[in-house]
Formats: C-alpha cells, structure tokens, sequence
C-alpha cells in the first residue's frame, strides 16, 4: 500500500456518516455508559490503534472518575483482512474486582473482542463492557460477542475513517467511508 492508493481509495469511496453524525452517536454512547458505569470505578481500556480516536472523542464526554489505560491487539496488519491474533500491549493497570471498559473502533466478526473480553476476565474483572463506534452486520460474529455499547451500525462493507484504517492509511478522517464496491 502506498500514498497515491490510499488517495485513490479515499477519492472513490462513500461517505456513510460525517461528523455531525458521529459525535450525536458519541454523545449517545456517553450518556448510556455514564449511567450504566458512573460510581463503579472503571477502567477505560483503549483497543489500539483503532480505538485511539473514538477513545480521545468518547472519555471527554465521560465526566466522571474513572482510569484509562490501554491494549494493542491486532488481527489486520494493515491488511483488509483478518488473521491471526497478535498482542502488542496487555494493560498496566489492575482489572481485579474493577469494571474494565474496552473502547474500540468496530465490531466486525468479534475475534479480537473474544480474546480481550476473556482476557479482561482472566485477569479479575467483576464487569467488562465493551464499546464500538461501529457494529458491522453480518452474519459471521463469534459466538455470542456483542458490544454493550453501540454508535453506529452499518452494513457489511469495508470502512475506513474516524480511528478505522485502509491498508494503514487515512484513520484521521473525521467521517466514516466505505470502499467503493466493484
């Protein structure tokens, strides 16, 4: 992948949602979370790189105490596929008798969010909620992973903006595209 591919992709791809659209979504999830989560001390865990964006834009909107922290788990490699699961970073911080609040960019067939999930409760977790942006629907899910929190929904097409990437490239969009199908 390089540069002019990315802005070939970016120049042929539709817009789903702008940014007016992703922050009410934000604001929805915040306000969900907030009385769901407020007073049980959680700790915020940022899926990276994908939940660094979506991270930064939901915690401010979170106005009470809470920890944040972070993972990076990968299953793309910069590729527009899954393959096998690869951990960077496991949090620093306790999850022991804490609620552990994973923020991610999508939800797609949920195998990085099975293994985090387990590993959140392998580590002593009482509660682990997890937030996405965006939830692909599909039929491919593993097992019964679901996201308690949920911004967008779409439907089964490769997307890329707002904390989610194409090929590496153009996460720093302020609006979520999907490739242009063939």
């Amino acid at each position: 992948m390089n540069l002019d591919e990315a802005k070939c992709a970016l120049a042929e791809a539709e817009c789903l949602f702008d940014r007016s659209q992703i922050d009410t979504a934000l604001d929805c999830m915040a306000d969900h979370i907030t009385r769901e989560l407020e007073g049980s001390n959680p700790v915020a865990l940022c899926i990276m790189n994908g939940g660094l964006i979506i991270a930064g834009h939901l915690l401010t909107r979170l106005t009470f105490p809470l920890q944040v922290d972070y993972m990076h788990v990968t299953r793309y490699h910069e590729q527009t596929h899954g393959g096998d699961l690869h951990w960077h970073k496991k949090p620093s911080l306790s999850l022991k008798d804490r609620t552990a609040l994973l923020i991610d960019d999508i939800l797609d067939e949920g195998h990085t969010l099975a293994a985090i999930l387990a590993h959140c409760r392998a580590q002593g977790a009482t509660r682990v909620a997890a937030a996405v942006l965006v939830n692909k629907r599909h039929a491919r899910k593993q097992g019964c992973v679901r996201a308690n929190y949920i911004g967008l929904t779409i439907d089964d097409r490769y997307v890329f903006g707002f904390g989610m990437d194409y090929k590496g490239y153009l996460r720093n969009l302020p609006g979520i595209y999907a490739v242009k199908t063939a």
